[in-house]
């Protein structure tokens, strides 16, 4: 199957304890839009590929937005009228609203009901609740928790600081024959979310090494990067280069048993949308295509109308759909192993056929060829005709160095493995010749 291996069920189980053993590492790092956590989550991804890291000063403008101060948390915590831990950043790091602002304070339970959150359609489970561009404080707390405060004094305490530093994300390129690059982009800013950032993180880390090293047609370019601001920023320090972006995907909440959904590009019809397309429909689990809208995760950056790139969004669960998004139920329970190989797998496919859909001349377009003096052909007739040639005939009858390989499987409704195969075996023996300009 092209220039990589298809993934069999020993390979599955093995890439899946790895890829859920990265996010159990990373899962306890309190991760912001900025801070040490963001950059302990960088410095191990950078165990594992080539990772450049950026640093970008607070003050920055980014187009119509600004880098904000670098925010770090040491600890958190309310104390009862009885002086004892009652939540506790150190138990959970969702308990404190992310970007809180520090705060040392005594306080009745009436004073501090306005900065407490809860879910209590859920009320087992924490929510996650940020103040990234209002500076603010707070706390969340399950709503059972909630219920049990008695009236009384408690004392408050946010250990943090918002101060001038840099917003910071990390680089991974691998050069390719050519210049034109295949982008790969996920968040990595936020805390114990498994679904909701490190599924994203760890696929996109493993992709980037299986193709460490190989001979890629494309140079790819892997970005973990702070949602929005992150993308904002890598966009305005590269707005020069990005017309060598050809295809592009957003990786996130790809870890969990749903099926998949593939948010399409702004343009809705680009290459990456079919070949995603195509790969979904040829593999063994449920899937939904959905078109394109103006909120999300990065690819409504990479889609805004002054770039309008070539770049879809690929989940399982899709964000604010499920109960666990933006909760503690978002946990290392939610996601599982087979699922993110899997994952990984179709990542995989949709790079191997991005690589491999080029454009081919038949060289002898009168009529077909004689396929059986050749041993291309069955030996006896009468027979249905196999997949892999009828694959043989559809690749001659549209290698008019107009179609592309994908154009032949879509039309056909073969798989494009298939596709691919026929067109090596047709022009090692001399019966197609690669368009050069494909």
């Amino acid at each position: 199957m092209g220039f990589l291996e298809e993934f069999d069920q020993t390979d599955l189980v093995a890439a899946g304890k790895e890829l859920h053993g990265f996010a159990a590492e990373l899962f306890p790092i309190c991760r912001s839009i900025t801070g040490d956590g963001l950059r302990r989550t960088l410095a191990l991804i950078r165990e594992r590929i080539p990772l450049e890291t950026i640093e970008v000063p607070t003050g920055t403008i980014v187009f119509d937005w600004t880098v904000p101060k670098e925010w770090n948390v040491r600890d958190a915590y309310i104390k009862g009228p009885d002086g004892k831990r009652i939540v506790d950043f150190q138990q959970c790091n969702l308990h404190v609203v992310n970007y809180s602002a520090p705060v040392h304070a005594n306080m009745t339970l009436s004073e501090l009901k306005p900065h407490l959150f809860t879910l209590p359609d859920t009320p087992e489970w924490i929510p996650y609740r940020t103040s990234y561009y209002q500076e603010n404080w707070g706390f969340c707390l399950s709503h059972n928790q909630l219920l049990t405060l008695e009236d009384g004094d408690y004392s408050v305490s946010v250990d943090s600081t918002l101060e001038d530093g840099h917003l910071t994300y990390g680089e991974c390129y691998l050069q390719g024959r050519s210049t034109d690059e295949v982008l790969i982009s996920c968040h990595a800013c936020h805390p114990s979310l498994a679904n909701d950032n490190l599924s994203g993180l760890a696929v996109a880390t493993y992709l980037a090494q299986y193709l460490s090293g190989g001979d890629l047609r494309y140079s790819y370019r892997f970005l973990f990067i702070p949602g929005t601001i992150g993308a904002i920023t890598w966009l305005a320090r590269n707005r020069a280069n990005v017309d060598r972006i050809r295809h592009g995907l957003v990786l996130t909440c790809i870890g969990d048993q749903r099926g998949f959904h593939y948010k399409k590009s702004r343009c809705g019809d680009a290459e990456i949308d079919r070949v995603v397309a195509h790969v979904l429909r040829h593999q063994d689990e449920p899937f939904e295509m959905l078109e394109f809208s103006p909120y999300g995760y990065d690819e409504r950056q990479y889609c805004s109308p002054g770039f309008n790139l070539p770049v879809g969004c690929l989940m399982r669960s899709v964000w604010g759909s499920f109960p666990q998004y933006h909760t503690s139920a978002d946990n290392l329970d939610f996601i599982q192993p087979l699922p993110l190989a899997r994952s990984l797998r179709v990542c995989v496919a949709i790079v191997d056929l991005l690589e491999n859909n080029r454009r081919y001349c038949n060289q002898n377009p009168y009529c077909e060829p004689q396929l059986g003096r050749r041993d291309l052909y069955r030996s006896t007739g009468g027979e249905a005709i196999s997949q892999e040639i009828s694959a043989r005939l559809w690749v001659l009858n549209l290698s008019d160095g107009q179609h592309s390989l994908l154009d032949i499987a879509e039309r056909s409704g073969l798989p494009f493995s298939t596709i691919c195969d026929a067109a090596d075996l047709l022009s090692e023996n001399g019966l197609l010749a690669v368009e050069p300009r494909s």
